[in-house]
């Protein structure tokens, strides 16, 4: 039986009873939109829900609230040299099962991880380890393919779990505050309080995580209290929400950042004159067709009107928050006049016909931003056909190079600038997992050497200006256009329970989640 599927038969059978005592052991019951494809903590699949597998299986650096790195089966770390980093381990940690964490268990890990097939080796955390040395039970060095700044934020998504169970995995067994009782693919996990996690036990005995894909049957069953908590609220439904006397809205930070994205091959696909006829160049080439087609959205209206109060006009790709934001860039402010000259200048007066794709089912807002980007580009002459599709369509074909014009939505780094930066604009380089998001053929020179000296430059202060300055260069050659990002949101049962503190990444944890005051 393959690990996968061994993995996936956990709980085929009945649930198990599980008894309440005391007056904090109770039921959690989470609405979420998706659940985990796999409870297998190195399947590359089952990364992109990493919410429910961080219930089970803790890392060695661990991401908090607002993404901050802190101590987490590591309790402290240092750089020995540019490839050499040392990690203490955290003392009395123990597995579900009873047996004891050691540094084996983090070499077997990290070994693991490595393995294991990916059809985007760059997405691994592991992708730049290249081996482990076990010093003692409780320290171990880890060895990097080059000068690896973004280490510990690699090692904040590798999940451990057990040497022993790393060689042929057969049940979800971790260090994390919960055990898994059963899960359902598709329908629902079901964990219990793990007494001896090393933060202390959880309040919450049992915690049952719904996936519930449709976000007004996530409402619904919040309403009649068929769940505790719902996340990924639809903005629509939010003012409403806001009024029931039982329920508590929570905010913070950003899901996702949404991008217009520009083909600037010298041949697109989807690009004619007015009257129907195919263009010899294509116009997105120019500098000054961006820098029109950015003056024409008005990133305020989007975040206010399209996404209805749940969004935050978007003028560089990373928030903020995030280290490499360049807090010297202006936000972009509309100018229709600016913008039907420069389409002038460029030799465009009469504007140009233009499809636009973007997603119907992907990120919550998607279809109405997509239709207002569209409007607004037609104020200053574009004739823009608006064409949402199913994500199953839009990814792969926008991947294969089959649009002009695309609206995606992406999730915000977790680390530094670092990422973002290169996966979009570095040029595309498989080899050296550079420009992994960069279909739309964009080059230059001078944004990848300011991005190949970042990604090897460990002096914190340096390496954020190396990506400041990447980000002003990103800016002005606009090399895709940053609109909006999208708040993460969540509504709770007042009497139930309550969300101190939200995740920036829109990460739902029962571990963050505790009970209501009476």
């Amino acid at each position: 039986m393959s690990t996968r599927r061994s993995l996936r038969c956990i709980g085929a059978g009945v649930l198990l009873a599980l008894s309440v005592g005391g007056g904090l052991a109770e039921t959690l019951t989470i609405g979420v939109r998706t659940g985990p494809s796999s409870l297998d903590p190195h399947d590359p699949q089952a990364r992109s829900d990493g919410a429910a597998l961080r219930h089970i299986f803790d890392t060695l650096v661990w991401s908090g609230d607002k993404l901050q790195l802190e101590p987490g089966l590591a309790e402290s770390w240092k750089i020995i040299d540019a490839t050499t980093w040392e990690f203490r381990l955290r003392q009395g940690v123990r597995f579900h099962d009873g047996s004891n964490f050691t540094a084996e268990d983090v070499k077997a890990s990290i070994e693991r991880a490595r393995t294991i097939s990916s059809t985007d080796p760059s997405a691994s955390p592991a992708r730049r380890i290249k081996a482990v040395n076990v010093v003692d039970p409780r320290t171990l060095h880890i060895l990097t393919d080059r000068p690896t700044p973004t280490l510990l934020h690699d090692l904040a998504d590798l999940l451990i779990l057990s040497a022993k169970e790393s060689i042929s995995p057969r049940a979800a067994i971790g260090t994390g505050p919960f055990k898994v009782v059963s899960w359902t693919p598709n329908k629902e996990l079901v964990m219990e309080r793990f007494d001896q996690h090393w933060r202390g036990a959880s309040s919450w005995q049992r915690v049952v995580r719904r996936e519930i894909p449709v976000a007004m049957d996530r409402v619904a069953l919040l309403k009649a209290g068929q769940v505790d908590v719902i996340d990924q609220v639809p903005a629509a439904e939010l003012a409403t929400l806001e009024k029931d006397p039982k329920l508590r809205i929570v905010t913070a930070g950003a899901t996702a950042i949404f991008d217009l994205e520009f083909d600037l091959r010298e041949r697109t696909p989807q690009v004619r004159a007015k009257d129907g006829s195919p263009f010899i160049q294509n116009p997105f080439r120019d500098p000054r067709v961006r820098e029109a087609v950015d003056l024409a959205v008005d990133r305020r209206a989007l975040a206010e009107v399209a996404l209805e109060g749940l969004g935050r006009a978007q003028s560089q790709v990373v928030t903020p928050e995030t280290a490499g934001f360049n807090a010297k860039l202006p936000d972009t402010r509309p100018n229709l006049q600016r913008a039907r000259q420069l389409l002038q200048e460029a030799g465009f007066p009469n504007g140009f016909k233009v499809s636009l794709d973007f997603t119907s089912d992907h990120t919550p807002g998607d279809r109405a931003l997509g239709a207002s980007v569209a409007h607004m580009l037609g104020r200053i002459g574009l004739e823009v056909q608006p064409n949402p599709r199913p994500a199953a369509v839009f990814f792969p074909a926008r991947d294969q190079g089959a649009y002009s014009l695309v609206l995606a939505a992406r999730r915000p780094p977790g680390g530094d600038a670092f990422e973002t930066l290169s996966s979009l604009g570095h040029t595309r380089d498989p080899e050296r997992q550079r420009g992994a998001l960069n279909w739309r053929s964009y080059s230059n020179p001078a944004l990848d050497r300011l991005l190949d000296q970042a990604a090897v430059e460990l002096d914190e202060g340096k390496r954020r200006q190396l990506l400041e300055e990447a980000g002003a260069l990103f800016a002005r050659e606009r090399v895709c256009l940053p609109l909006v990002a999208l708040a993460a949101t969540w509504a709770l049962r007042k009497d139930k329970v309550d969300l101190p503190k939200p995740r920036a990444d829109g990460e739902t944890l029962a571990q963050d989640l505790v009970p209501a005051r009476k």
